[in-house]
């Protein structure tokens, strides 16, 4: 009977909690739009409208004061903030009443430092804070929406100097490379792909490592490289099999040919000023 009342009892109250959380977030009706929730994450929470104009000048605050704590999303950064998508002050917070004294240093003793700004500007951070997350599904999650980031931050300049110096050898924009910016219009997926070594857009056997291993015997084998380290080759033959091959040293001999190397080559080499360069200039092969 203990058992049966407290399955009872359980499903009692979460039936029950989910007839609060419906009653906060009622379904709009046919041809309504649906309405954002005034409390954002806190169901039934009732918060006053926000100024966009506070918002926006609570966000230019938070970048240049708040930022480096909590990162640019709100959720923790390079100096070891706490996540204020997770903090109960955010989320509780109606019109500033929790988070200002906090920014005016009422947790100092706890390792939060009091931040020189005045009340006013103190109230559009933490507005700005609420409308982040008044935008969140769930506690801890990032926004639902994010702003893109521009990578294409480079020289377009400097960037056709360097391809022509270090890749114009294999690569051309007028050849392999004509048109690669309209076929990978992300900027962020072509510069991920042009590191990898893929610019030409797609993988096929002009960008697949083979690999011809020599026995003892004098044998030849050849194939894809599927794998390789110290102990083991493995390569996939031509009718689809996998073999695989022990190694002791020198033996069996391994030739690799990979399309590939110099773009591997290059890896430890790039500085960011290339890659931002080269990004730049690629975008504008189209």
């Amino acid at each position: 009977m203990r058992v049966t009342y407290r399955l009872f009892a359980a499903t009692f109250l979460a039936a029950m909690i989910c007839s609060v959380y419906r009653g906060s977030a009622q379904t709009p009706a046919a041809g309504e739009a649906p309405q954002e929730p005034v409390g954002g994450f806190v169901p039934g929470q009732q918060r006053p409208p926000i100024d966009p104009a506070v918002v926006a000048h609570g966000k230019a605050l938070y970048a240049v004061s708040c930022q480096g704590c909590h990162g640019p999303d709100l959720r923790g950064g390079d100096m070891g903030g706490p996540n204020l998508l997770r903090s109960q002050v955010a989320l509780t917070d109606v019109d500033g009443e929790s988070i200002v004294p906090i920014i005016e240093g009422a947790r100092q003793s706890m390792g939060m430092p009091k931040i020189p700004l005045n009340p006013e500007d103190a109230k559009a951070v933490a507005a700005y804070v609420r409308s982040v997350v008044a935008t969140i599904g769930r506690a801890g999650t990032p926004p639902s929406e994010q702003q893109p980031v521009n990578i294409v931050i480079g020289n377009a300049s400097d960037g056709a100097a360097y391809f022509a110096k270090t890749c114009g050898g294999c690569h051309s924009p007028e050849g392999d490379l004509r048109g690669i910016a309209s076929r990978v219009t992300s900027p962020k997926a072509l510069q991920n792909l042009w590191v990898m070594g893929g610019a030409r857009g797609q993988k096929d056997d002009r960008t697949t490592a083979t690999v011809t291993v020599t026995l003892a015997s004098g044998e030849s084998v050849q194939g894809q490289l599927v794998r390789i380290d110290d102990f083991l080759v493995t390569l996939k033959l031509s009718d689809g099999a996998f073999r695989t091959f022990t190694r002791k040293g020198d033996l069996p001999k391994i030739a690799i040919q990979d399309p590939l190397k110099a773009h591997k080559d290059l890896l430890p080499k790039y500085t960011d000023k290339d890659i931002h360069d080269l990004t730049a200039y690629l975008v504008t092969l189209k």
